[in-house]
């Protein structure tokens, strides 16, 4: 992988051919501060990414706008569901320990070494998630009359959920850090695809039968949607 020394910074770059794109896309991803770069067929890396150093000005006031990384580590407060937690590290051995990972009021305890300790969170952090929205996309699917087949969790980069035409919808599993009400949307959006695979009026339609508030989780995605990233 390439990378950009920027303001005393090694930033990676990764380059991605479309062959329908028509100019060089830049974006900055909020999750690890890559260069991403889209390039129509036959654009050379060179040219990327002296491209990318032209926009130093708009790189680096992207990079003054991500929200501080929130690590896994024992003091750390993240947002579970929608509550403030602190972590807190009960090291190898808790006579009270109540698995590896396990909540109580205001806090996420965790048992292990430390090298473990963000991997153990994240791992139990996907369950917890799969299993909330797993809840939630079945009582919006009922709602509507269309089951849901299953439900999947993944780290993506470019979208917070979808929906396949079996049947199978997918999130992001960062969504676990996100307002209850943004995910409540998020859930019910792809719910809402089991009736319309569009973005049409009927679809939007449907959606508001589920969440008649839209407007307020789309803004808060818009605005606050790079923080959920930068956890972990």
């Amino acid at each position: 992988m390439r990378s950009l020394r920027f303001d005393g910074l090694e930033l990676p770059i990764r380059l991605k051919v479309h062959p329908r794109a028509c100019r060089i896309v830049l974006r900055v991803d909020p999750q690890d501060a890559a260069i991403d770069l889209v390039v129509p067929r036959g654009v050379r890396l060179a040219e990327a990414v002296e491209f990318a150093r032209s926009k130093g000005d708009w790189i680096r006031r992207r990079l003054a706008a991500l929200p501080p990384r929130v690590p896994f580590v024992d003091g750390s407060r993240i947002p579970v569901l929608g509550q403030e937690r602190t972590i807190r590290h009960r090291g190898l051995r808790c006579a009270t320990a109540r698995g590896v990972v396990w909540l109580e009021p205001g806090e996420l305890h965790v048992v292990g070494e430390d090298a473990h300790l963000p991997r153990r969170i994240s791992d139990w952090l996907k369950r917890h998630a799969r299993d909330d929205f797993t809840r939630r996309a079945e009582v919006y699917a009922a709602r509507t009359g269309r089951p849901v087949r299953r439900v999947t969790v993944r780290d993506t980069r470019s979208r917070w959920g979808s929906c396949a035409v079996d049947g199978s919808l997918s999130f992001s599993w960062r969504l676990v850090h996100a307002p209850d009400f943004v995910i409540d949307y998020v859930v019910a959006h792809e719910v809402a695809h089991l009736c319309e695979m569009n973005h049409g009026r009927r679809f939007w339609d449907v959606v508001a039968g589920l969440v008649p508030d839209t407007a307020r989780p789309r803004a808060w995605l818009r605005d606050k949607g790079g923080t959920l990233l930068r956890y972990g």
